[in-house]
C-alpha cells in the first residue's frame, strides 16, 4: 500500500473505474438491462434469458431492430435519472477530489464526469480517437473504454463489440498501452470473476514483457474487498497485487480505500 501511495503522489498512477463504483447510485443492473430488451423483443424475460449469455442476447436485439440506438436511449435516460443523488456518493466524491491525472472506465454512465463537475475538477471526456486531440497537459483525462452514450457506435455492449474489444488493436487501446507504460494502473468497481478485466490484466502483463525498452514494470493493484488466495496468486504473476479489506460491506470498504487519496 505504500509503494502505491508513494506512486500516486508522484502522479504515476491510473485508476480504472468498473461498475461497482456505481453502484451505490441505484443504476439498473445488467439483468434489468436484459429484461428490457426481452420485453422489447416480445420475450417473457425469464425466457429469454436462458436463450444464451448476455452478450449475445444484446446481440440479438442489435440483428433484430438494427441499431442500438432505442436501447441506448433507454439506458441513458434510466442511467441517470433525477432520483440520483450524486452529492451523496461519497466514492464519487472521494474519486473526484483525488489527483489522477488519468481516469478509465468501463461503465457508459456519465457519473464520473458529472462528479468531477459537481467539484469544480477541470477534465477532457476521451470516447474516441476525434477527442485525443483535446488533452491538455494538467487537466485530468476520463477515458470511457467501453464507449460512451454520445455515440451508438463508440458502446461495446453486444457479442460483435466485445469481440472486437478483445483485439486490443482500437485507438483507445493503443492509447491505453502508451499510458501504462510509465504508470501504475489501481483497478476498483470490479469483479475478479470479470473475463473482461481478466483479459486486460492478461494483456497489460503481456505488453509489458514484450517490452523491448526495458525497464521495471510498474506494480499495478485491484481492489477488492475480500480475501481471495487463489486470485491473489494468479494476479502476482501479471504483476498485479490485490488490496483488501477487512469491512464486510464492499461500499464502506471502498468509500474507506478510497479516503487514502488525498
Amino acid at each position: 500500500m505504500e509503494d502505491l501511495i508513494r506512486s500516486y503522489k508522484d502522479g504515476n498512477v491510473i485508476l480504472f473505474v468498473g461498475a461497482g463504483v456505481s453502484k451505490n447510485l441505484g443504476l439498473p443492473t445488467w439483468s434489468e438491462l436484459i429484461n428490457k430488451i426481452a420485453e422489447e423483443l416480445g420475450y417473457d424475460p425469464d425466457i429469454y434469458s436462458t436463450f444464451g449469455e448476455s452478450l449475445a442476447l444484446a446481440e440479438y436485439y442489435r440483428i433484430k431492430k438494427g441499431t442500438i440506438g432505442p436501447l441506448r436511449s433507454w439506458m441513458d435516460t434510466n442511467w441517470h435519472s433525477s432520483a440520483v443523488d450524486l452529492p451523496s456518493s461519497e466514492i464519487h466524491k472521494s474519486i473526484a477530489n483525488a489527483k489522477f491525472p488519468i481516469i478509465y472506465t468501463t461503465n457508459y454512465d456519465r457519473w464520473i464526469e458529472r462528479s468531477l463537475e459537481l467539484y469544480d475538477k477541470k477534465f477532457t471526456k476521451i470516447a474516441s480517437v476525434s477527442d485525443i486531440p483535446q488533452i491538455k497537459n494538467g487537466i485530468t483525462q476520463v477515458i470511457k473504454f467501453h464507449g460512451d452514450f454520445d455515440n451508438d457506435e463508440s458502446i461495446v455492449l453486444d457479442e460483435s463489440s466485445y469481440y472486437e474489444r478483445l483485439e486490443f488493436e482500437s485507438p483507445l487501446d493503443i492509447k491505453l498501452r502508451a499510458d501504462v507504460l510509465g504508470k501504475s494502473v489501481l483497478f476498483i468497481g470490479y469483479s475478479l470473476a470479470d473475463v473482461n478485466l481478466r483479459f486486460l490484466f492478461y494483456k497489460l502483463a503481456k505488453l509489458w514483457k514484450s517490452n523491448k525498452c526495458g525497464g521495471t514494470q510498474p506494480k499495478s493493484y485491484v481492489f477488492t474487498h475480500r480475501p481471495n488466495p487463489v486470485q491473489e496468486a494468479i494476479l502476482e504473476q501479471w504483476g498485479i497485487k490485490m488490496i483488501t479489506s477487512h469491512e464486510d460491506d464492499p461500499q464502506k470498504a471502498l468509500i474507506d480505500f478510497l479516503y487514502k487519496f488525498k
